[in-house]
């Protein structure tokens, strides 16, 4: 389900993607409302579409495969169907100036709800596709935060296998500019790992350099 927030001379376009399983006291989501409520302070002019995955998510099957490989030209409205919610989750992506990622780390990697979304949305022309050179990310000039949370996995260590499989995703489509905010050990450091990662999140917003915002 999703919720869009804005107002009329609305420019900086934010999409939250939370995977969490939990609500009331996930950390990740957390985060990720510590960096939309950063954002919204500094830039003030904002429109917010919200995609939380913890309501479940389509993932590919044989149906949404030879939907997706046939020419949308061609497509039966069986076919159209199938894609209809993929459809909508590319353009969620695709209109966004800025991408904030909830993500807590479950058995060293991410969340099952998230990887079907990085399905639905890493679609060859759509937001990639195949040159002589190799894949293309399409998606350029966009920002991503991930807000990371994880109980004993350090973030980008040895035995993290979460946040360098969604930098190479995002790379992929075309998003190289990603800064991890990360609570990570949680159940050895606490409070204060969380605390250290939101005074991460407040400096990098607020005294960091300005985005790239659009006209309404």
């Amino acid at each position: 389900m999703t919720k869009t927030t804005s107002d009329r001379a609305a420019v900086l376009r934010i999409l939250r993607v939370n995977s969490s399983a939990r609500f009331e006291e996930s950390t990740s989501r957390a985060l990720a409302d510590d960096l939309v409520a950063a954002l919204e302070a500094r830039y003030r002019k904002v429109a917010i579409v919200d995609r939380d995955l913890a309501g479940g998510i389509a993932f590919v099957d044989e149906g949404w495969v030879g939907a997706n490989f046939t020419a949308a030209a061609t497509r039966d409205e069986e076919q159209r169907k199938k894609l209809a919610s993929s459809d909508e989750l590319v353009a969620e992506l695709q209109a966004a100036d800025v991408i904030v990622i909830g993500m807590p780390v479950y058995n060293f990697s991410i969340p099952a709800t998230l990887k079907a979304w990085i399905d639905m949305v890493a679609r060859a022309g759509l937001t990639f596709r195949y040159t002589e050179d190799g894949p293309l990310g399409l998606l350029e000039k966009k920002k991503v935060y991930l807000a990371i949370a994880s109980g004993g996995v350090p973030i980008d260590s040895p035995a993290d296998f979460a946040t360098p499989y969604l930098r190479h995703v995002l790379r992929f489509i075309g998003i190289d500019d990603v800064d991890v905010f990360a609570a990570d050990q949680i159940n050895r450091l606490g409070e204060e790992a969380i605390e250290s990662a939101r005074l991460k999140i407040a400096d990098a917003i607020h005294a960091g350099p300005a985005l790239r915002v659009n006209a309404a």
